[in-house]
This record gives structure tokens, C-alpha cells and sequence, in this order.
């Protein structure tokens, strides 16, 4: 039922806005003006860089980058340095202007979005494509996917018309087919080598351009897929080619077994599609389901495929994809620097449906939002295996700790609910005594800026353990209502599918009364639940929002502070100078490489230059970047035990407060919520009844769920969308949810 008391008096104020001390020190019109010619440089170099590499095919442009090649192949880097310099340099480029652009929009940006007058539809957040071979698309994943099969498509067609206008009509119809095979074995190879130079970008977990254009990691890993899938045919279609060619010559083992000091190597361009393989079989959603950690482990051989193909082409053709390739080098190092730090966990404790509560201590210093996500090693369980999970924390719910939901569903997990805590499967939990846990964690990772913030009207869609994100979203609008923080949300709406009721006490982790008293005047929830196995209550009609009954366990950790700020939404400016040193170091070394020992010794084995080029990227960023990460840890470590003591005492209080203590007016939280039993959502309805409730407005709605609740939620968006009435909303669609 509408509610007439809810105040609607604007709650996006500047009032109490942090941002983190970098947007403070100029005008509001300095910092709009800075960001909008940092964004228009950066739009332009891509449009660049990426439409010549789509237009390399063409002989125009083929013959001027000849040119270019031929006049920048008599200075120090030779070739190589004329490749990086027109497609190497343009991305790190556009990575320094991103960094700068971030630092200029602060540490703790909220989307700011003029309220028109009118919805609109939004290309990035229109499902177009629902049950196809790749999931859910957007119009713009779309656009996205139309350009490369018609780069795919285009530059094929352009080779062939080549390879046809080389050949003379005196020659056989064999001579002909090896020409072709020759030809067009070549030229896919090259394609393979553009399509591997976007493959490494939506990789980088903590990538910068990824944080620029606002895409999370659990994003683009889809993105990856697609162009993982392209790439490797690409490269097989490349070998195949050329293997039927050595048959047709009769020399096809001789072939493969060659490694030639000048030109191609083979039997390492074999080895490196042999890796490429197994990693793309593995990778596949049958195998990736019957056996993660296969797919996994077998992912490592990204290392051989990368530096087999260097040796397989030599430094001069490996340069044309090194760019992105530097910057998952980058990304990959501050990763292992971050994982090595232990984490204390401040305390833990396993809900009655099974699912175990981890908070962990973090710096005051170390952002993150509440759609934000983490990847979590126990070292006592796997020194190898790492697990995302979402945050179910909201960062104003503390300072000095992060907590995350993990539900019990595979042997990991089930070891960690063990090594937590003694569990009978229906009584209450008993601690374990002298228990420790060495955790390790990378992120966080997620949106550069809470786009939950950005609508006035929600609508969050979660099956079971899908409800984490959402605990923290509704937290977080809960403090920022409070505090008068930037919070735009006024009208929210909670769909929460779960199998069996054991789960409902979920709900409880997030005490709303107390986060905000009188909540219900500011802010208009509601919470529909649907329990989709059982036909009744177990015990009582409805459901009553009671304390939960479970034991803290604190541990004893070996770290001295929280958990790391390397990777993720960390600090920008320490990012920054880490790139930017190790960019310079990589000049640095190429240079000194070139001009005393490649030159003066007239060093032609293009395999070896290779090695080399690769060695190069590798001890640029562990060594200039390390010396930055160095003193970057030493910062961190100062900041975290200035305030250390007060810090786990203020964690232990919230953490226990918003646990055992329970305001008496929770009443009105359960006035809020609607439990159905034996049925499952019915988005038509919920839709219908939402357009008719709240007008021609904009509504963000956000899935957390498996794949079939993401599809039945983007099928009703579309086709709400295509039918809609004037005076109805306009449905925006964002998925929480990835698949790794």
C-alpha cells in the first residue's frame, strides 16, 4: 500500500560528501572542465588506435604503416619501436589520462546525473538479446559484438581479394591452393594477434580502463570469454593452414619440429597453441561446471601460451598486442603483492541455514561501495584456490572492516564452515577453541562508483545467497538517509526467491531500525519473499524477524593489520605513480637493451629478441614498479597501525551491536515484508504493478541470481519496454551476478 508520509524532500545534498581530499582544492567548474577534456582525449586516442587496427586489413592503410615502418626502422628500437610507438603507446596513453581522471573525480564519487524531466531508455542497460549463445546483451553489448564479426568478416574478405590479385593465371591449381594457404594462414594469424590485443583488457581485474568507463571485473570476464572464443579460432584456423600446406608439401613433421633463428619459429608457435587449446577446452561450460579447479589450474598456461607466442613471432610482431598485454602485467603483480598480505579476521559465525558470516579487518583508508566484491584465500584449506564473493557490508557500516556471506555449496566451502566452527546439524554452534585462519584477499573489485545511488526507484532481485549484494545496498541507503549523505533511492523494492525458509534469517544480518530509526518517513521498503519448496510456514504463519542466535568466533591472526589496497578502488595516486614508474622503466630497459647489447652485437634471432622483449616487460614492473609498491606498503602500513587499537575495538562493537541487540520497533520491519510460500515470482505482475505505483520515472533494477532468474528478469524489462504505456516507467537493467 502507498504510503502518504513519506517525506520526498531531496536527499542528493553536497552536505557531508567525501572526496577523499583531491576535488576539494579546485572549482566545481576547474574539476567539470579538467574531466570533460580528460574524457574527450581519451575518446578520441581509442577511436584512433582502434579504427586503425580495424583498417590495417586495407591497402591504404597497410602501405602507410609500411611506410611508417621502414622510415622508424633506422633509430635504436628499430621496427619494434615503430610498432610500439603507433599501437603500443596510444593505450598506455589512454591509461595515464584515466588515472588522472580518477584522482580528479576523488575517492568517493557519487554518479552525478541530472534528474530530467523525462525517462529515457539507455542502450547500456536495454536487454536486447535474452536467451542466445551469449546470456544476456544489452544494445550496446550488442553494437559491441556486430563490430568485431564485421572487423572479422571485413578483414577476411580483404586478405582473400589480396591473396586472389598475387596469384598468376599461369600457375596450377596446386601452386594456387598453397599460395592461398600461405597467404590466408598468415593474415588470420594477424587478425589472432588484434583480437589478443583486446583480450587482456576486461582481464585486469583492477584494470584502470575498466574503473575509467565504470565496467566491474565480474563485467568484462564475459567479455573476455567472447573474445577468448574468437581469438583461439583465429589462431587454430592460422596453424591449420599451415599444417595442411606442409602436408600438401609433404614436409609437415619437419615443419612443426623447426625453431629458425631468423623468421618464424614453429615448434614454439606449436607449443603456444597447444597451451591455447587446452585453455579453451577447459574453459568450456561443461567442463568449467564438472570441474572448476581443472579449468582453473589449466588457466595458468597463460604464461606459456604469452611467451611461446614471443618466441613463435620474435619481439617486432609480439609488439602489436603488448600493450594490453603490459597492463594485465601490471595488474597481475600488484595482485600478487596484495595476496601475500594475511588479513585478520576480526570474527565469524555461521547463520542457521549454514551459510557462514566472515568479517575481515581492512584499513580506514581503503574504499569500496556496496556492490563492490572480493577474492578470498584460506591458506588452511588451498594455497591455491581463490573464491569471489560478493560484500554484504556497506562501507558506512564501519570503518575498519569488510564482511562477506559465504553459503555452503562445494567442498571449499564446506571445509570452511568446518574449520569455523563446530556445527551440529540442528543445534546451536560451539566455538572452537584456539582456532586460526589465514585469510588472504584481493580487491576489492566493482563499480568505480555506486550506481545503486544513481535512481530514485529500485528494484533488487536476488535468489538465495544472491541477497548479499543487496544487504549492503540497503544498508547503505539506510546510513546515507541518516547522515544526510549523497542517496538519491526513495522507493525500494526487495524480491528475494529462496528454496526452503531456513534462509529467511538472511534478512536479519541487516537490522534496519537501528541503522536508521523511523527509516519508513524518509525512505518507502518493501520486501516480497518468495520460499519456492515449501507449500506452508514450518512452525508459524508469516514470518517474524528474530535475532539470530549464533556465536562470534573471534581468531588470532599472524598480520599486524588489514587486509591490502594495491588492487581494486585503491588509492589512485599510489596507482598512478606505479604505472607511470614502471611505463618508464620499460623505455628504460628496452633502450639499454637496444644500445648496448642488440646493435652493437647485430643480433638477428627473432626468437631471442622475443625473450628478451618479454624479460624486458617483467623486470620493468618488478623492478621500477616494485621499488613504488615498496614504499606504497610502507604508506599503507603506517596508516593502518596509527589507528590500529581503536580500530578492532570499533569493528568488535558494531559488529556485536548489529548482531544480538534488536530495537523493539523491528515491528515495522516485518509490517514491510510479504512471505509466499509455494510460488515463485511473478515478474509480469511485479512490473505491472510497479508501472502503475510509481509513473513515468526511471527504475533501476539489479539481478543477483543464477542465470534463469537473470533472463526472466531481462525477458519482462524487454518486453515491458517494447509495449509500455507513456505514462509507465522505464525499466533499467543491471546484473550483479558473473560466472567464472
Amino acid at each position: 500500500m502507498e504510503r502518504n508520509s513519506v517525506d520526498y524532500s531531496p536527499l542528493l545534498s553536497k552536505q557531508g560528501d567525501d572526496n577523499g581530499g583531491y576535488v576539494g582544492k579546485f572549482s566545481p567548474f576547474v574539476v567539470s572542465a579538467t574531466k570533460w577534456i580528460l574524457r574527450t582525449l581519451i575518446s578520441l586516442i581509442f577511436i584512433l588506435w582502434a579504427a586503425f587496427y580495424f583498417l590495417l586489413p586495407s591497402v591504404p592503410v597497410h602501405d602507410l604503416f609500411l611506410k611508417w615502418r621502414n622510415f622508424s626502422g633506422g633509430s635504436y628500437f628499430g621496427a619494434t619501436g615503430s610498432i610500439l610507438l603507433i599501437l603500443d603507446a596510444p593505450v598506455l596513453i589512454i591509461a595515464f589520462l584515466a588515472i588522472a581522471y580518477l584522482i580528479i573525480s576523488g575517492e568517493d564519487q557519487i554518479p552525478e546525473k541530472k534528474s530530467s524531466k523525462y525517462p529515457r531508455f539507455r542502450l547500456w542497460t536495454f536487454p536486447l538479446l535474452i536467451n542466445g549463445p551469449f546470456g544476456v546483451v544489452s544494445a550496446t553489448e550488442f553494437i559491441g559484438i556486430i563490430i568485431f564479426l564485421a572487423y572479422v568478416i571485413w578483414a577476411f574478405s580483404a586478405y582473400a581479394v589480396q591473396a586472389l590479385a598475387t596469384i598468376s593465371d599461369q600457375l596450377s591449381f596446386r601452386a594456387k591452393s598453397l599460395h592461398m594457404l600461405d597467404f590466408m594462414g598468415l593474415r588470420l594469424g594477424m587478425m589472432g594477434k588484434m583480437c589478443l590485443a583486446f583480450l587482456f583488457i576486461p582481464i585486469s581485474r583492477g584494470s584502470v580502463l575498466l574503473r575509467f568507463i565504470d565496467i566491474p571485473f565480474e563485467h568484462a570476464t564475459k567479455y573476455h570469454v567472447w573474445l577468448g572464443h574468437l581469438t583461439i579460432v583465429l589462431f587454430t584456423l592460422h596453424g591449420l593452414f599451415f599444417a595442411i600446406e606442409w602436408l600438401m608439401e609433404g614436409r609437415l613433421i619437419q615443419e612443426l619440429l623447426e625453431w629458425k633463428d631468423i623468421g618464424v619459429a614453429n615448434l614454439a608457435g606449436v607449443i603456444s597453441l597447444v597451451a591455447g587449446l587446452s585453455m579453451w577446452v577447459t574453459s568450456l561450460p561443461g567442463v568449467r561446471k564438472w570441474n572448476f579447479e581443472l579449468f582453473f589450474y589449466t588457466h595458468q598456461l597463460y604464461v606459456v601460451f604469452i611467451v611461446f607466442m614471443a618466441l613463435h613471432i620474435g619481439d617486432f610482431s609480439f609488439s602489436m598486442a603488448a600493450g594490453p598485454i603490459y597492463l594485465f602485467i601490471l595488474d597481475r603483480f600488484l595482485r600478487f603483492c596484495q595476496s601475500r598480505r594475511t588479513v585478520n579476521v576480526v570474527s565469524s559465525r555461521c547463520l542457521p541455514c549454514g551459510t557462514v558470516e566472515v568479517v575481515l579487518s581492512k584499513p580506514q583508508n581503503l574504499r569500496y561501495n556496496a556492490l563492490s566484491f572480493i577474492f578470498l584465500q584460506v591458506r588452511e584449506l588451498s594455497w591455491l584456490q581463490w573464491h569471489p564473493f560478493s560484500v554484504s557490508s556497506s562501507p558506512l557500516d564501519g570503518k575498519n572492516h569488510i564482511a562477506v556471506l559465504i553459503k555452503v555449496l562445494g567442498k571449499w566451502t564446506g571445509k570452511l564452515r568446518e574449520t569455523i566452527t563446530d556445527v551440529d546439524a540442528s543445534e546451536d554452534l560451539s566455538v572452537k577453541p584456539n582456532t586460526v585462519v589465514t585469510a588472504s584477499v584481493e580487491g576489492p573489485y566493482g563499480h568505480e562508483v555506486p550506481y545503486h545511488l544513481m535512481y530514485e526507484n529500485l528494484i533488487l532481485v536476488a535468489g538465495g545467497i544472491g541477497l548479499s549484494p543487496f544487504l549492503a545496498i540497503l544498508s547503505d541507503i539506510l546510513h546515507r538517509v541518516r547522515d544526510g549523505k549523497p542517496c538519491r533511492p526513495r522507493n525500494v523494492l526487495i524480491v528475494w526467491a529462496v528454496k526452503k525458509s531456513d534462509e529467511l534469517p538472511l534478512l536479519s544480518t541487516v537490522d534496519m531500525e537501528t541503522i536508521c530509526p523511523r527509516f519508513s518517513d524518509k525512505v518507502n521498503i518493501n520486501i516480497h519473499i518468495f520460499v519456492t519448496r515449501e507449500s506452508d510456514p514450518p512452525l508459524e504463519e508469516g514470518y517474524s524477524f528474530k535475532p539470530i542466535k549464533s556465536s562470534l568466533c573471534p581468531f588470532s591472526m599472524p598480520s599486524d593489520y588489514g587486509m591490502s589496497g594495491l588492487v581494486g578502488t585503491g588509492n589512485n595516486f599510489w596507482f598512478g605513480l606505479y604505472v607511470i614508474s614502471s611505463t618508464l622503466g620499460f623505455v628504460i630497459l628496452l633502450s639499454l637493451l637496444n644500445i648496448y647489447f642488440i646493435n652493437p652485437s647485430g643480433l638477428e634471432k627473432e626468437w631471442y629478441k622475443g625473450l628478451l622483449f618479454v624479460v624486458c616487460m617483467l623486470a620493468s614492473v618488478v623492478i621500477f614498479g616494485g621499488i613504488v609498491v615498496g614504499f606504497w606498503h610502507m604508506w599503507e602500513k603506517q596508516s593502518s597501525l596509527k589507528d590500529k587499537s581503536d580500530n578492532i575495538k570499533v569493528d568488535q562493537v558494531e559488529q556485536n551491536g548489529s548482531v544480538d541487540q534488536k530495537d523493539p520497533s523491528q515491528d515495522n520491519v516485518t509490517k514491510l515484508t510479504a512471505v509466499r510460500y509455494g510460488s515463485r515470482p511473478d515478474f509480469k505482475e511485479i512490473f505491472e504493478s510497479m508501472s502503475e505505483k510509481w509513473g513515468h520515472v526511471n527504475v533501476g533494477v539489479i539481478v543477483c541470481g543464477p542465470r534463469t532468474l537473470q533472463s526472466s528478469v531481462a525477458q519482462e524489462i524487454r518486453s515491458h519496454s517494447l509495449k509500455r504505456e507513456p505514462y509507465h516507467p522505464i525499466f533499467h537493467f543491471h546484473s550483479h551476478s558473473f560466472d567464472l
